[in-house]
């Protein structure tokens, strides 16, 4: 391996995963978030359930006939509970998308591209959930994004020169102007 290990957040699941990794999705935020964070030696698991789902957009623009769907919102609550009662059982942690997504007034169009698949503001909420629970449990190393030390965080002197002209400029723990949204967590 070429250089040091980085974090890895290892994401099992459909298109709504995949997708993930779209420009505002939850997938690459998460990647911009642990970037250049040091390795934990340490596997932590973490249950999302499914979303729920806009029945009349996914009808909309799939042309599936509403009797004939197979997500239903109903099908995902269910679902959801299972998957959150399980989590409880086996002491993992869980998050629980049905009901976080819908917490937002608008989330049946707000929150999805096409009824099925998360919009930018959708992955938003994703985001906010996973790290309210990597900020608020106990694991050692913690797994939050702004308690993981730099990959390199000594000064080197190839670094950008400082306003004195003399010093470099150390930017492995700075915070981009956009990641500042997810500082009140």
């Amino acid at each position: 391996m070429v250089g040091p290990g980085r974090p890895q957040f290892v994401l099992f699941g459909s298109s709504i995963v995949q997708m993930g990794y779209n420009v505002g999705g939850w997938g690459a935020i998460f990647a911009d978030l642990y970037a250049r964070k040091s390795l934990s030696d340490k596997t932590r698991i973490i249950c999302l359930t499914s979303p729920p789902v806009n029945e009349a957009k996914v009808h909309e623009i799939f042309r599936i006939g509403l009797d004939d769907q197979a997500r239903t919102n109903e099908g995902c609550r269910i679902y959801s509970e299972a998957l959150v009662d399980l989590c409880k059982e086996l002491d993992v942690e869980a998050i629980n998308l049905w009901t976080a997504i819908q917490q937002r007034d608008d989330w049946a169009n707000a929150c999805f591209i096409d009824g099925i698949h998360l919009s930018a503001e959708g992955s938003k909420i994703v985001v906010r959930e996973i790290l309210k629970v990597l900020k608020r449990v106990n694991w050692e190393p913690s797994l939050y994004w702004l308690s993981i030390p730099a990959e390199f965080p000594e000064d080197s002197p190839y670094y950008v020169v400082g306003p004195d002209g003399k010093t470099t400029l150390n930017v492995s723990g700075h915070i981009s102007t956009w990641q500042m949204q997810w500082l009140d967590i």
